[in-house]
C-alpha cells in the first residue's frame, strides 16, 4: 500500500490560468504512479455538467479528472455546482441535486453559508477516506478577498482539507510577477503558510529566458517555484469554458463533412461535439452566422440552459431561418437536449421554470411538443438505435450495436396529437428517446451520443460521398486515454514532481 499523502490544491491567480488542466495532469500522474487519485472541487461554475453513474450532476472538469484517475466519477468530487442561467442568477446543484435558483448577491452573503460549507466539508472528507490522494482544484483567484468570508472552494477548503496549495499563473497573459506574488501578499500571514509551490503555467519561447525571472519569484515569495510548463496546443483535454468555441474556423473544406454547431447564447455540454472534432472525416465549427450555418452539411442544435430565450434568439438572429433552408437544400439537422425541444412544434412552460415566457412556437423540423416540469432528469444511459433508424443504414457495421451516453434535461417531449411515435433510440429496458422524421431530421436527449463510433457513422451515412472513403470511424475512449497520457508526460517534463511528493510527504 502507497504511503499517504497530503491532500493538493491547484490554486490560481486568476480564472482561466490551467490549474484544472494541471489538476487532471497530475490525476493521471498519481495514478501512473500507483496511487489511488480522485478529484475534488468544492464549487465549480459551468454549464458544462455530466451525470455520474448514480444519476446525479456535477462539473465536467471534475468529471474528466476522474476519467484521467482512472475512477468513476461521483457527486463527493463536486458537491456544489453552479449553472448560470442569466447573468446574475444561476442554478444551484447540491450533492447531484438543484435545490433551487439564486441570485449572486444572495448566493454570496455570509447567511446561511454554513450549510453549505458543512455539505462540501462532508462530501471532501468521504471523499478523503477512500481516496489517496485528493487532488483538489480551486476557483477563480486564490485573493478574491472581498468574498474571503463566503469562500467555499480556495484557501478554507484546504485549511479543512489540510492540504498543500500549488499556486498555478498563466504567463501567457502577462503581469505574472504581480499576480503571483499579489496573490500571495494578499492573504493574511496565517494562510501564506499554505502556500508550498508555485507552478508557472502555458510559457512560449525560450525556457533559459525565465530562469532569473524563477528565481526573483522563489525569493519574492518564500517559495519554491515547482515548474515552468510550456504552452501546448497539440494535446487534447476536454474544456469546461466555451470561450474560445467561436474561434473554430467556419471556412468549409473540401473532401470532407462540414458540420455547424449552433452557437447559442447558453450552450450547454458541448463537450458532445469534441469526438467529431478529432474525426478524420468531419470539418466541424461553431457559428451563429446564418450564412455559414446556411451552407453546412450537417446542422446540429446543441443543448441550452435557457432553451426558450436561445429559440427566441435564433428567431430573431436570422438563424432559424438558416437552419430551415439548410434542411431544404438537403442538410441533415440534428438536435441534442435543448436543441432537440426547439426542433419541435411548440415548447410549454406553464410552470415558469426558464421565465415569464409560457410558450413558444419551434422550428416545426419535429412533430413533437415539448412541456418543461419542475424535475431534472439526470442519468447514465445504454441504448440502442431504433428499428428504423438502424434500417436506414443497414450496411454499416456495429448499427444496431448498444451505445452509452446520459441525460442531463428538465422537461419531456412527445409526438404531437397527429405523429405517430418515431424514435430514433431505444434505452435498454424499452424507453424510447428522441425523434426520427428520417436520416437527415432527428433529436435526442442524449448527450454523448456522438462519443459513439457507430451513431457517427450513422449520422455521416447520407453524406459519404463528401469525405474520402479510406477514413476510419474515430475511436474517442482511445484517444482520450492517449491525451491524459501525453499530458502526464508534458507535465513530468517540467515540473519537478519528486519536490512534489516531498511536500506531499511533509517532508
Amino acid at each position: 500500500m502507497k504511503e499517504k499523502l497530503h491532500p493538493v490544491m491547484f490554486a490560481g491567480t486568476g480564472s482561466d490560468v490551467g490549474k484544472s488542466v494541471i489538476a487532471t495532469a497530475f490525476c493521471r500522474i498519481f495514478r501512473q504512479d500507483g496511487y489511488s487519485p480522485a478529484p475534488f472541487k468544492a464549487q465549480n461554475m459551468a454549464l458544462n455538467s455530466f451525470a455520474t453513474p448514480e444519476g446525479l450532476e456535477i462539473g465536467r472538469a471534475q468529471a474528466v479528472q476522474a476519467e484521467a484517475a482512472g475512477i468513476p466519477c461521483h457527486t463527493d468530487m463536486n458537491p456544489l455546482l453552479l449553472k448560470p442561467q442569466s447573468d446574475h442568477t444561476s442554478q444551484v446543484v447540491l450533492n447531484g441535486k438543484p435545490v433551487g435558483n439564486r441570485d449572486a448577491y444572495d448566493y454570496f452573503r455570509k447567511e446561511g453559508r454554513e450549510e453549505l460549507r458543512s455539505a462540501v466539508c462532508e462530501a471532501f472528507d468521504r471523499l478523503a477516506a477512500r481516496y489517496n490522494p485528493i487532488v483538489m482544484e480551486g476557483a477563480g483567484s486564490l485573493a478574491e478577498i472581498n468574498l474571503r468570508d463566503s469562500d467555499l472552494v480556495n484557501v478554507p477548503m484546504a485549511i479543512h482539507a489540510g492540504a498543500d496549495i500549488i499556486l498555478v499563473g498563466d504567463i501567457d497573459r502577462g503581469g505574472v510577477f504581480a499576480s503571483v506574488y499579489g496573490s500571495v501578499m494578499l492573504l493574511p500571514p496565517e494562510e501564506r503558510k499554505y502556500i508550498k509551490g508555485i507552478i508557472i503555467n502555458k510559457f512560449r519561447g525560450d525556457m533559459r529566458l525565465f530562469e532569473e525571472g524563477r528565481k526573483m519569484l522563489e525569493e519574492l515569495c518564500g517559495v519554491p517555484v515547482l515548474g515552468v510548463v510550456p504552452y501546448v496546443k497539440d494535446i487534447h483535454i476536454e474544456e469546461e469554458d466555451s470561450v474560445a468555441l467561436a474561434a473554430k474556423s467556419a471556412a468549409a473544406e473540401r473532401g470532407k463533412v462540414n458540420i455547424a454547431v449552433v452557437l447559442l447564447r447558453h450552450i450547454s455540454n458541448f463537450t458532445d461535439f469534441d469526438s467529431l472534432e478529432r474525426d478524420p472525416r468531419v470539418h466541424l465549427f461553431y457559428s451563429d452566422n446564418p450564412a455559414e450555418i446556411s451552407k453546412a452539411d450537417i446542422v446540429i442544435l446543441p443543448g441550452s440552459k435557457s432553451t426558450l430565450d436561445d429559440l427566441y434568439w435564433l428567431r430573431r438572429g436570422g438563424v432559424a431561418q438558416a437552419i430551415l433552408r439548410a434542411r431544404r437544400e438537403g442538410a441533415t439537422v440534428l438536435g441534442i437536449c435543448g436543441g432537440y425541444q426547439m426542433m419541435g412544434r411548440m415548447i410549454l412552460d406553464p410552470h415558469n421554470i426558464e421565465g415569464e415566457i409560457g410558450s413558444m412556437p419551434g422550428l416545426a423540423l419535429l412533430p413533437t411538443v415539448t412541456e418543461m416540469l419542475p424535475g431534472k432528469v439526470t442519468r447514465q444511459v445504454e441504448f440502442r438505435l431504433s428499428k428504423g433508424a438502424a434500417a436506414l443504414s443497414p450496411g454499416l457495421e456495429g448499427i444496431s450495436g448498444p451505445m452509452e451516453g446520459y441525460e442531463i434535461h428538465m422537461g419531456t417531449t412527445t409526438p404531437a396529437e397527429d405523429a405517430a411515435a418515431s424514435p430514433l433510440n431505444i434505452i435498454s429496458g424499452g424507453t424510447e428517446d428522441g425523434f426520427m422524421v428520417d436520416a437527415k431530421c432527428m433529436g435526442t436527449y442524449i448527450h454523448g451520443i456522438l462519443d459513439n463510433p457507430s451513431f457517427v457513422d450513422f449520422l455521416l451515412a447520407p453524406h459519404a460521398e463528401k469525405h474520402s472513403g479510406s477514413a476510419e470511424a474515430f475511436d474517442y475512449h482511445a484517444f482520450k486515454e492517449q491525451q491524459y497520457d501525453r499530458l502526464a508526460d508534458h507535465v513530468r517534463r517540467y515540473v519537478d514532481v519528486e519536490k512534489l511528493y516531498n511536500i506531499l510527504k511533509g517532508e
